[in-house]
């Protein structure tokens, strides 16, 4: 049977052409999907996700990884599809209106997708007005919104008020280099993660 300990330590390593073959020749030898996408992927993401919360590793080795996972999930992702398997959630995400940085919330998006989540990235510098617009289109039950620069924090502010002025009643989290867990409060968010692995902790207690 094919190896998903080496799958995940594949994962781990950033071994992109490792982690392609073994997803392969799993799915070649009639592994199910799901045990490759968990025992395999999620678990070799997780492993990094926890060793970057203790800063064991830094966010390069945690890019790499999470490419090696993705590169893996474009062969897995059609077999999940036809064996039916849900994501665990689903997670809308972007960088406020007025930031361009993307580097937080990329890296946040790709371990959401290391954790089983299908995550809609909006991109950088998006207005109250396209997160409302995307949250009734997607009816996506978690948002996530990340500002760089203290300037640009306000617009985090108005993008809250303006999705429960329009009635979406999914489940908000903002981060962010100046954010606060005091600055969620004060602006009515869900949560306030620290780092990308808090992040997706954060998540999977929003959906549980």
């Amino acid at each position: 049977m094919a190896d998903l300990k080496a799958l995940a330590d594949a994962v781990i390593k950033g071994d992109q052409g490792t982690a392609v073959e073994i997803t392969k020749a799993a799915l070649e030898e009639g592994t199910a999907a799901k045990s490759v996408l968990e025992d395999g992927l999620i678990a070799g993401m997780g492993v990094v996700g926890e060793r970057f919360k203790k800063n064991e590793v830094y966010i390069p080795e945690v890019l790499i990884a999470a490419r090696a996972m993705k590169m893996a999930m474009e062969i897995l992702e059609p077999e999940l599809a036809k064996a039916g398997v849900k994501p665990v959630g689903r997670f809308l995400i972007g960088t406020v209106q007025g930031d361009l940085h993307d580097i937080g919330k990329n890296l946040v998006a790709m371990m959401l997708k290391g954790a089983g989540f299908e995550v809609v990235d909006l991109g950088v510098d998006i207005s109250p007005e396209e997160f409302v617009e995307q949250a009734k289109a997607t009816g996506i039950g978690l948002i996530g919104m990340s500002a760089l620069l203290t300037t640009t924090m306000p617009a985090m502010e108005r993008t809250v008020k303006a999705l429960k002025d329009a009635g979406v009643s999914s489940k908000i989290v903002i981060g962010g280099a100046p954010v606060t867990q005091g600055y969620a409060d004060k602006i009515g968010a869900h949560g306030y993660a620290a780092d990308a692995a808090s992040a997706v902790d954060m998540a999977k207690g929003l959906v549980a």
